[in-house]
């Protein structure tokens, strides 16, 4: 949406069109050369579409206006896994200064964060992410993993859901229902009413791209972007996960409905690895693009 700056401006200009050359010549030799103006962020977007347990907004940003809609996912695990909250806060600041790079067929929406209650568990009222501090414990940082249940989000969605999963050999909570917990509705809501024709999720730390599947094993659409996303960005490929047990996870469940959807797990807690996931993101987003033509 243009300012109303920008609105007085282009009325300004017109103006001094529509007066002739010689009014425009004459207010220009008796004023200063104007300043320079830094061109203005593309504005996207903004819908909340949900909030979480404690009522911290959900919010869904949206790039361009094509009709093959991409999905972005971060935060799932919230401040357990911070990094990939900031690394879709940097692609979404990226996208806003470089609005060209989203094919002119594909709208990219962004969620940022899907669980604020654990980034805030994590970050706290300073500001600032705790996992820069050297005194905060691996504890504190993982309990910033569930939402305000106590619920491991990535274990709540639709696919041979059960009411206890695992996550590094410990037992976790996945909710009373799939869907039971507002978070997990939420992208359940959104992904029903705007049909994204895939989804990508960033975790951490893992560093690899893993494909998803539900009870019909992989989508082809999913194994494309799978490799896709990974060649580009230098990660291994891993088709199904298997280090633990793992039920409702939402990559599945977007399986299962036949969306494919992939997991990107960034190397380290600690870093966006900005250039190797820009580059996977610059490689789905041609895919999608060539698809258009």
């Amino acid at each position: 949406m243009r300012s109303s700056r920008a609105v007085l401006l282009a009325g300004v200009v017109l103006f001094l069109c529509a007066a002739g050359s010689v009014a425009f010549l004459t207010l220009h030799k008796q004023s200063p050369a104007p300043a320079s103006v830094e061109p203005q962020p593309y504005v996207p977007t903004e819908q909340t579409i949900g909030t979480s347990v404690q009522g911290r907004a959900i919010t869904a940003y949206t790039y361009g206006s094509g009709p093959t809609d991409l999905l972005f996912v971060g935060g799932m695990h919230g401040g357990y896994e911070w990094n990939s909250v900031l690394l879709a806060y940097q692609f979404m600041d990226y996208v806003a200064q470089n609005p060209s790079v989203i094919p002119a067929n594909v709208r990219v929406t962004v969620i940022p964060s899907l669980n604020p209650d654990g980034v805030y568990k994590v970050v706290g009222k300073e500001g600032r992410f705790a996992a820069s501090d050297a005194s905060t414990s691996t504890a504190v940082l993982a309990s910033g993993r569930f939402n305000a249940h106590g619920v491991d989000l990535n274990r709540n969605f639709d696919c041979k859901w059960k009411s206890e999963s695992t996550w590094q050999g410990r037992i976790v909570s996945a909710g009373t229902a799939a869907f039971s917990e507002p978070e997990a509705a939420a992208l359940r809501s959104f992904v029903v009413q705007e049909k994204p024709v895939a989804a990508v999720f960033w975790h951490s730390k893992a560093n690899a791209v893993y494909a998803s599947e539900c009870k019909e094993g992989i989508l082809p659409g999913t194994r494309v972007i799978m490799n896709a996303y990974a060649h580009a960005a230098a990660y291994p490929t891993v088709d199904v996960f298997d280090a633990y047990p793992i039920t409702g996870d939402a990559e599945g469940w977007l399986a299962s409905i036949h969306i494919p959807a992939i997991t990107v797990e960034l190397q380290t807690h600690e870093t966006v690895e900005w250039d190797r996931n820009w580059a996977g993101i610059t490689a789905v987003l041609a895919y999608y693009a060539g698809l258009g033509r």
